[in-house]
């Protein structure tokens, strides 16, 4: 696909998030002198085309006073991967949660997810209320809470590099 000198200023004009206004497609528009039915429809083709692999929200739950940032990490039986995956997603206070290889025999955990909170105890309290109303107290598990935070952002696009035809 041959991208266009808008898509390329649009492409980068997303790489730092879209602005936080009431129509962040038209504040982009305007950017890049076009309408916003042209920036939409730019996007949506960048997608399908695989230019653009997603379009997500980076959360920096640090500036919103979430100070208490723990990742839990579960043992869970390979039977019950999917159920117990599920039921942690669906937790209101879980801001992801997926399955990774274990790296045994020094990291037995599969299953991992995030749960914010502006102070440990409430984090610690809200895992414990998770683990009492499922039945997971048998299940091993460690919880990790973040000491630092790095710099959050979304994907960065970088042109491919053009390769000299030979023959």
């Amino acid at each position: 696909m041959v991208l266009s000198e808008t898509d390329r200023k649009l492409i980068a004009s997303i790489q730092d998030g879209l602005p936080l206004v009431s129509h962040p497609y038209a504040a982009l528009a305007a950017g890049l002198g076009t309408t916003e039915a042209d920036v939409i429809e730019r996007l949506q083709r960048l997608q399908d085309d695989g230019m653009v692999k997603r379009m997500g929200v980076v959360v920096k739950h640090r500036a919103l006073g979430y100070h208490a940032n723990a990742m839990v990490v579960w043992d869970i039986p390979d039977d019950a991967i999917d159920r117990v995956g599920k039921l942690l997603a669906a937790q209101e206070c879980v801001t992801l949660c997926y399955q990774r290889p274990r790296c045994l025999p020094d990291w037995p955990y599969n299953l991992f997810c995030m749960i914010h909170g502006r102070e440990r105890t409430a984090v610690l309290r809200r895992l414990a209320q998770i683990i009492d109303a499922n039945d997971l107290g048998d299940i091993p598990r460690e919880v990790l809470f973040s000491l630092r935070s790095f710099k959050q952002r979304g994907a960065r696009y970088a042109a491919r590099p053009v390769r000299a035809a030979h023959g």
